[in-house]
């Protein structure tokens, strides 16, 4: 790839660029939409480009024309990008997330004299206050609200405390708000850090598995991005000794590095090591320099699961020593007994309460369509180790193998049916049948291809298996059948909200 001018530029520098040059803004959603209301505020000529038809945007184009920005939309519009750019000996190029920062028409401008950059990016070198960026396969989203709801039992009023990122609320709007006593925290995906070269002070990196291959090149391109969290400027590295691939990551930065681990290390292959978060008995403590820091009662914490704990002692460790002990201590307790869970993530819809042979039972919906991975589903059932199940899987297939959602079945036990609905039905069908061919033991595995009727199918089976918990948990993404992930989990909830109570 043509080597991008961001790597040395300052953000008052890419403003100036951007004020001499123009700016291009690639795509226009849920981030470039207040990016381009941020550069008309500093007197900046705006261009945006998009793939879609001027019919099909969902944002008031006129009262932006009107504003000064011009549009360039339809398919050749990266053409014209290029056309654009030659012409004007290259723009600022602001790229939406979700865009290769490769693709030939970007290294044409670039060669062009254009400058790459991003909305997260102009954040991060203009953004004054303390940074803490958290990322990773699975997990990245309940972790960095932890890190935010924990800041904000621990600060006074005065100070800001922002969220944002890949969490979905642009930060450039906030920039005034903050100052060097306050903090943004920000889920960064790897999308957005192909080209990050400013790190967060402190960098959290949950864990890494195959995610997004159908996206990036291979597998070392996606590792590769997650590490541009640990560049040079960060402090502080907080990450999952337990995985593999995240542990490695230790010797490609210069930061502290904080481990993690949901299990107590005694006797185990990480005892001994220093500056580890782990399990004590019920406590989550701090092993640091031969002694052991309390900091929450597992017990205390409200959501379930092993790696809901792990979240929480991630978050712990990025804020360790920024704050009192004591206080930091406090906060969590009063945090880890109140907090409920992000939506979408093993999230409690319906308890119904059926009637069987005269024996009175209950069935528990959780939706958890945010798992778009096999590990993340390996996850939530580990979550519910006591339970009976049926499973909601399928959707879009994003590329990763389905062998360890299979493994995380069998594992279980519990699974008595496996309900698969959407576009990856048959790849994840045909890994259940290589599952049996090698002697694990499948449940029964029931194709719906419609959503609606697939989650009304688990229902009756729940029923029929006396199972006591019906689990939205896809192990794939949604695109297939719908927006987003939120959009598929609030369609589970009306369907099992309306579901009809058994005759």
């Amino acid at each position: 790839m043509a080597r991008c001018k961001l790597h040395f530029m300052t953000g008052d520098e890419i403003l100036a660029a951007a004020a001499q040059k123009g700016a291009s803004v690639l795509g226009f959603g849920i981030s470039n939409v207040p990016l381009t209301d941020f550069l008309l505020k500093h007197g900046i000529n705006v261009c945006v480009y998009d793939s879609k038809k001027r019919e099909e945007q969902t944002t008031d184009i006129d009262s932006y024309e009107k504003r000064g920005v011009r549009f360039i939309f339809g398919e050749d519009y990266l053409k014209k990008l290029v056309d654009a750019n030659i012409s004007q000996g290259g723009t600022v190029l602001f790229r939406t997330p979700g865009m290769r920062p490769d693709l030939p028409e970007i290294k044409e401008a670039l060669s062009h004299g254009a400058i790459l950059t991003s909305e997260m990016e102009l954040f991060y070198e203009l953004c004054p206050a303390y940074k803490i960026g958290i990322t990773g396969s699975d997990g990245k989203t309940t972790t960095t609200t932890l890190v935010y709801e924990l800041l904000r039992a621990i600060l006074p009023p005065e100070n800001t405390v922002a969220l944002g990122g890949n969490i979905g609320t642009p930060l450039l709007p906030r920039l005034e708000e903050l100052g060097a006593g306050d903090y943004a925290v920000t889920e960064l995906s790897s999308f957005q850090l192909m080209t990050f070269s400013r790190a967060p002070e402190t960098a959290i990196i949950v864990n890494i598995s195959p995610n997004h291959l159908n996206w990036h090149k291979d597998m070392d391109e996606y590792i590769a991005a997650k590490a541009k969290i640990l560049g040079p400027v960060c402090k502080r590295a907080i990450l999952n000794i337990g995985d593999e691939t995240t542990r490695a990551l230790a010797d490609k930065t210069n930061a502290e590095v904080f481990w993690f681990i949901g299990e107590d290390v005694t006797g185990g292959p990480y005892d001994g090591v220093d500056n580890i978060v782990c399990l004590s008995g019920d406590d989550i403590v701090l092993r640091r320099g031969g002694k052991e820091t309390f900091l929450l009662k597992r017990s205390a914490i409200k959501i379930p699961g092993r790696h809901n704990m792990e979240h929480y002692m991630a978050a712990l460790a990025a804020l360790y020593g920024r704050f009192p002990t004591e206080c930091l201590v406090a906060c969590a307790d009063k945090v880890a007994r109140s907090f409920g869970g992000v939506a979408h993530r093993l999230e409690l819809v319906r308890e119904e309460k059926i009637e069987i042979s005269g024996i009175e039972k209950s069935i528990r919906y959780y939706n958890s369509s945010i798992d778009s991975t096999p590990s993340r589903t390996a996850a939530a059932l580990s979550a519910l180790p006591d339970s009976k199940i049926v499973l909601i899987c399928g959707g879009y297939d994003k590329h990763v193998p389905y062998t360890p959602l299979t493994e995380a079945v069998a594992a279980h036990k519990g699974v008595v049916a496996v309900v698969l609905t959407g576009a990856s039905a048959p790849l994840i069908n045909s890994a259940f049948k290589e599952a049996k061919e090698r002697g694990l033991p499948v449940p029964e595995i029931i194709y719906e291809p419609d959503f609606d009727a697939a989650v009304q199918k688990a229902s009756t089976v729940a029923r029929e298996k006396d199972a006591d918990t019906v689990l939205l948990s896809p192990a794939c993404a949604s695109f297939d059948a719908f927006r987003n992930f939120e959009e598929r989990g609030q369609r589970f909830r009306d369907v099992v909200n309306n579901l009809l109570p058994l005759a």
